[in-house]
């Protein structure tokens, strides 16, 4: 008979797990909490608007297309793909904003009309961190991360210096370019990384690969399309996925666990996966003594921002928008600092607004314009109803002067989502957004682990584990689970 796997939640990680699972033979359900799939992949629909709830950027198409790969599949199965062109622009005042472009050649010349010489320096730059890109996909992100001994074979060893480990990403750019906004541009990547550019290693720069060689890209109908496609391959293959069942116990008895609980039922389980926020399922799901690590180690770890989300339906078509907008009209280093160092609401925030509408006519109504709103936060701090007010007149009184429209007045629908929502909805710790922060010493094996130590048959994916946060690294952190539960549990 097939040894029944119980996966906790049904974002990337959870159903990227089950269905490799599912496919290598294993009896596979998936227990979500909430009533659609996705986790903070979710969308909703109001009034004739489509908003996708969290993820809004695809990059590294290439990591979808391996996903699917594995099934004989491609992401065109399930969704149609665009190439965002600008792949985003950058206000950085009034009447001065950066079209960036997709193509490297075009990004040279953008890069020429700021700093002379500078085209051939990112040339350079983008050369170094296509050599992270390839080797820390092939090498890195793909090791389970139990010990430092999978790091120790020379060629690891050796390409160690290359990837940049150990120099930071705020010393590597400024080593190659001079002008402020270009800098920015290159920074603005590893913001959401969960450190500063100062403490984030310049192996990073493999994100602006990501970003400024492979695209940005758009699933027409919203990023929930993947999840849509995930779902739907998930039960081609067989697993079950159950909605609305939230679990409340993994029941071990003598470090074995044997059923997962929710609300209203019991599952019997060989195997579990932790696809959930990893320091609920083990603080609140597992009893103390199965507990790998305690709430101190936890209050030590170092998260990637949480965000204030705002989600607008605007009656009107706006003027000065992209698909993605940067407003870096304020001090970068000063909010940078305000997430990170010395955690607080900060004074002047930097903000993102997403307009699919802009791309995608299915995501609005006729000559609405539909709109997401985003403050990068420090996780942790209080979250108020006139928290949220105060900063939305702030950051909609900017957009309205750096775009020189009226927009406050023609909302016709809008919802806030803030630290007290990722709590609820998606049980994250202290709030946060993205996960565990991509510092020095939280980056690869130094992560949380992806299997308990205390209980035999407990595996994790996810962002709060090997090889880190967002989109791409979640799927791959299900692959990379589902291979270690075959190893040890083959059928």
């Amino acid at each position: 008979m097939a040894k029944k796997v119980i996966v906790i939640g049904a974002g990337f990680a959870g159903l990227s797990t089950a269905s490799c699972l599912a496919q290598a033979g294993y009896d596979v359900t998936i227990l979500e909490k909430n009533p659609v799939p996705g986790g903070r992949a979710r969308a909703f629909e109001e009034q004739g608007f489509v908003f996708d709830m969290g993820p809004s950027w695809y990059w590294m198409p290439d990591v979808f297309e391996q996903y699917f790969a594995r099934f004989g599949r491609q992401p065109s199965d399930y969704y149609h793909l665009v190439r965002l062109d600008p792949s985003y622009q950058i206000y950085f005042g009034k009447d001065d904003r950066m079209e960036v472009p997709a193509g490297v050649e075009a990004l040279q010349r953008l890069f020429e009309k700021y700093e002379p010489g500078s085209g051939r320096q990112l040339k350079k730059f983008l050369a170094e961190a296509e050599y992270k890109y390839r080797v820390g996909m092939q090498e890195f992100v793909q090791k389970p991360g139990h010990s430092i001994f999978e790091f120790a074979d020379l060629r690891v060893l050796t390409s160690l210096f290359r990837l940049q480990m150990f120099q930071s990403m705020s010393a590597h750019v400024r080593k190659l370019f001079r002008h402020k906004q270009l800098i920015q541009l290159l920074e603005f990547p590893v913001l959401f990384l969960g450190a500063t550019p100062q403490k984030t290693p310049a192996l990073y720069s493999l994100m602006n690969y990501a970003d400024m060689a492979l695209g940005t890209w758009y699933p027409m109908g919203g990023m929930h399309e993947i999840i849509k496609g995930m779902v739907a391959l998930a039960e081609e293959l067989g697993v079950k996925v159950e909605l609305g069942q939230e679990v409340k116990q993994i029941y071990v008895p003598n470090g074995h666990a044997t059923k997962v609980i929710t609300q209203d039922r019991e599952y019997e389980a060989d195997v579990v996966i932790g696809g959930a926020d990893y320091h609920h399922v083990e603080q609140q799901l597992l009893p103390p003594q199965s507990r790998r690590y305690d709430e101190r180690y936890w209050q030590k770890r170092v998260m990637a921002p949480s965000s204030l989300l705002f989600y607008l339906g605007v009656d009107r078509r706006l003027k000065g928008l992209q698909h993605h907008n940067l407003f870096f009209d304020e001090d970068f280093e000063r909010h940078a600092h305000e997430i990170y160092e010395d955690p607080q609401w900060p004074s002047k925030p930097l903000f993102y607004v997403c307009a699919p509408s802009v791309t995608d006519p299915n995501v609005a109504p006729e000559g609405c314009e539909n709109l997401f709103v985003l403050v990068p936060l420090a996780p942790g701090l209080e979250d108020t109803d006139e928290l949220r007010e105060r900063y939305y007149d702030i950051v909609m009184e900017r957009l309205e002067k750096l775009t020189g429209q009226s927009i406050r007045s023609h909302v016709i629908y809008k919802r806030s989502f803030a630290h007290r929502d990722f709590e609820r909805d998606y049980h994250a710790f202290k709030g946060n957004a993205y996960g565990l922060a991509n510092t020095l010493l939280q980056t690869a094996f130094l992560k949380p682990k992806l299997r308990s130590n205390k209980v035999s048959n407990l595996f994790y994916a996810g962002q709060l584990t090997t090889p880190g946060p967002g989109v791409p690294p979640s799927l791959i952190s299900g692959q990379v689970v589902a291979t270690e539960v075959q190893k040890s549990y083959p059928l």
